[in-house]
């Protein structure tokens, strides 16, 4: 349990500086940016901590060691003195995933049965799709193993069972919010907020309920954890009451009562308010300003563009009348539906990768 070792933590290419920033507030590092995620030495406390507290990392994996291999043969022999027995279980399953590059060791299916074979046989662990993920990676003739400690990907936190059309993962909703200065302190609102997960998503942030509080994770099957281990990490109660209320509007009924239901799952029904309303009959909260964040509907996702122009533009006209001193963050693959807000927009960062699809946010100073 002492022992330091690499952890990556993933997330979508394009938000690593969000991820760093969200990881350092939590007390980890000092990290390292990387294609794709960002990574830190730590131990398996601070893997278990990883999974339960951040809410922007898509996995985290551990890399667990390595060593040097040329050929099949010296892959089988190392593979089967490595400590398996130190990190797996021999009742649980496992599944093996192997890459090679610039090696000599080229094919990674034939490396992929040497390494399970080593596993099942000198371990005695089964194969399984549902075991826990040991990726092996060889390049420049170097073998790294990691392991995904995660298993489920962290955005299925177990409470968002409703979902509406084209659904923005919980992860890299909570990096976009970061990435327009939410902290907790000030409402959101998203008028078109589909199944709820900007508004759920902020009320949770603020009253500073753990992301992973509701689910299972496979570090919990591996052989360095107990049960025990895992007493008092996870809270189920808000470590705080919002000091604001999260808002969440659109014109389908369905997503309404999706996203209803979705806040209910999640503990922060007091805090979230959703109605049924078109962008054109948008109202500005009594309150203090905050932020409008919101996903809308790019095309590619739902419909054709052209009437998304429109649709658009309405958008930021209702903002600019409504909406003195809030700031807005909008989500879209295209620069002219941007621009069709006639919002003015701060410099934008790296693309995102949103499923097949590359996105963008837009940011506004307050209106």
């Amino acid at each position: 349990m002492d022992k330091s070792f690499e952890i990556f933590l993933a997330c979508a290419p394009g938000l690593e500086p969000v991820l760093v920033a969200e990881a350092k507030s939590l007390g980890f590092g000092p990290l390292k940016p990387e294609q794709g995620g960002v990574s830190f030495q730590g131990g398996w406390p601070e893997v278990a901590r990883a999974n339960l507290e951040l809410r922007g990392a898509a996995r985290v994996l551990a890399r667990i060691g390595g060593f040097p291999a040329v050929h099949l043969a010296q892959l089988d022999k190392r593979a089967r003195k490595f400590p398996w027995g130190d990190i797996l279980r021999a009742d649980v399953p496992v599944k093996v995933e192997a890459l090679s590059r610039k090696s000599k060791i080229y094919h990674a299916g034939a490396a992929k049965q040497r390494i399970e074979r080593a596993i099942t046989e000198e371990l005695g662990a089964p194969l399984a799709e549902d075991g826990v993920r040991i990726l092996a990676r060889i390049e420049d003739n170097i073998v790294s193993f990691s392991v995904d400690t995660s298993g489920q990907p962290l955005h299925r936190r177990g409470l968002k069972q409703a979902v509406s059309k084209a659904p923005m993962r919980e992860t890299l909703a909570s990096l976009f919010l970061r990435a327009c200065g939410y902290d907790g302190s000030e409402p959101v609102l998203d008028p078109m907020c589909g199944s709820g997960t900007f508004p759920i998503e902020a009320a949770e942030i603020a009253a500073g309920l753990l992301p992973g509080r509701a689910r299972a994770f496979d570090f919990e099957r591996l052989a360095v954890f107990a049960p025990a281990d895992l007493t008092g990490l996870k809270r189920q109660k808000p470590l705080r009451a919002p000091t604001s209320l999260y808002y969440g509007s659109d014109r389908d009924a369905g997503a309404i009562r999706f996203a209803t239901e979705n806040a209910a799952r999640a503990g922060v029904t007091d805090w979230t308010r959703f109605d049924c309303r078109p962008v054109s009959e948008l109202e500005r909260p009594d309150g203090p300003p905050g932020l409008v964040m919101v996903n809308p509907p790019y095309g590619a996702r739902i419909g054709e563009k052209g009437p998304l122009h429109a649709l658009h533009a309405s958008l930021g006209s209702v903002l600019k009348e409504r909406f003195a001193g809030w700031r807005v963050g909008i989500i879209t693959t295209e620069p002219g539906l941007a621009k069709a807000t006639g919002l003015r927009f701060l410099p934008t960062g790296a693309p995102v990768a949103h499923g097949s699809l590359k996105v963008k946010l837009y940011r506004t100073e307050p209106l």
